[in-house]
């Protein structure tokens, strides 16, 4: 029998393909953005739908017309992993009646709006915070991607690393019955 025949055999994965390509939900990002009294309002929101502390974020840039300066407080935004993340992520699809357009999906993500978070399943309307959207943000990743990201002995990743728009609309069709336009 020859040598690659008895490693086959060996072999357990033999047949099955390769773990390091599989694709996974890395992170679901929510942001709103605001200023002066309705930032507080799009915090508000965002702590009751994630049930964590919202970030507030400031600019780094100015932009004279829309009267900009470094250091002005223009949004917050918070950041979920694992099963919280994948949850949230069912409840935010259904806002969306779980339908997605295709153009909303760029290599290693995609994003879509909520225009009024009483479209959420399970939250109620809120006086303090009144009427309001946000926006979501889910980011893929293959196992393997910290090689790119860590500080010690970082490398680069081949861009067939990359997750294709067409490997995410194949895994949220599987995973969440998600339907595109």
């Amino acid at each position: 029998m020859s040598r690659q025949l008895k490693q086959q055999e060996k072999s357990p994965r033999a047949d099955s393909e390769n773990i390091m390509r599989q694709v996974r939900v890395e992170k679901v990002l929510l942001s709103c953005g605001a200023t002066g009294d309705n930032l507080t309002k799009a915090k508000k929101l965002l702590d009751l739908i994630s049930q964590r502390n919202a970030q507030i974020i400031a600019s780094n840039k100015r932009i004279p017309d829309f009267g900009v300066r470094p250091g002005l407080e223009v949004g917050t935004r918070v950041t979920l992993r694992g099963e919280e993340a994948i949850s949230l992520l069912r409840r935010l699809l259904g806002a969306i009646d779980n339908v997605l357009k295709k153009k909303q999906i760029s290599p290693n993500h995609f994003s879509f709006g909520i225009h009024e978070y009483i479209e959420i399943p399970g939250i109620e309307y809120q006086r303090d915070i009144g009427i309001r959207g946000l926006n979501v943000t889910i980011v893929f990743s293959r196992p393997g991607v910290r090689i790119a990201n860590k500080k010690r002995k970082s490398g680069n990743l081949p861009r067939r690393q990359n997750v294709t728009p067409q490997e995410i609309i194949k895994f949220m069709e599987d995973n969440f019955k998600t339907k595109f336009k």
